[in-house]
């Protein structure tokens, strides 16, 4: 089974969307049982917390229902977890940073490397924007998560 944690600052709006998505799409695959996936904040300002209203809203019309509940990255998640797929630099270097070991530091991705169809470095954060900034991160997410499934598969 591969275990992925997806994350961002928060965790209500980019990692869930991720999450999400990464569910519906191993499901659709009929690989739900080969996959664990969750998702987690590198701050826990919003623990316990459903995803953002909007990301909820915006990925509700595409077919995906976030459901999942706010936490922080915790350092159980580095030997848990067997990909840990940060969103932007930020993330990434906090992951580093926290990592316990180099062997958990290289289970640290960014999102976008797996995009096959964004030229993207980054999953922007949308939460002070607009409608479009919601849609343009789950155009990236949908587009690296089928990348990553495909790399996995």
């Amino acid at each position: 089974m591969k275990k992925i944690l997806f994350v961002c600052l928060g965790n209500i709006c980019r990692s869930p969307a991720a999450e999400g998505i990464m569910k519906h799409k191993v499901q659709e695959q009929g690989l739900a049982d080969s996959f664990y996936i969750d998702s987690a904040g590198l701050h826990g300002f919003h623990e316990g917390e459903l995803p953002d209203h909007r990301m909820r809203s915006h990925t509700l019309r595409r077919g995906y229902k976030l459901t999942s509940r706010s936490r922080p990255v915790e350092y159980g998640d580095f030997r848990k977890f067997d990909l840990i797929i940060g969103m932007d630099e930020s993330n990434i270097n906090n992951l580093k940073r926290m990592a316990p070991n180099l062997e958990s530091q290289q289970k640290i991705h960014r999102m976008t490397d797996f995009c096959r169809h964004h030229p993207d470095n980054h999953v922007p954060d949308p939460y002070y924007g607009g409608a479009s900034g919601f849609e343009h991160v789950l155009d990236l997410l949908e587009d690296a998560c089928e990348g990553l499934l495909e790399e996995l598969k």
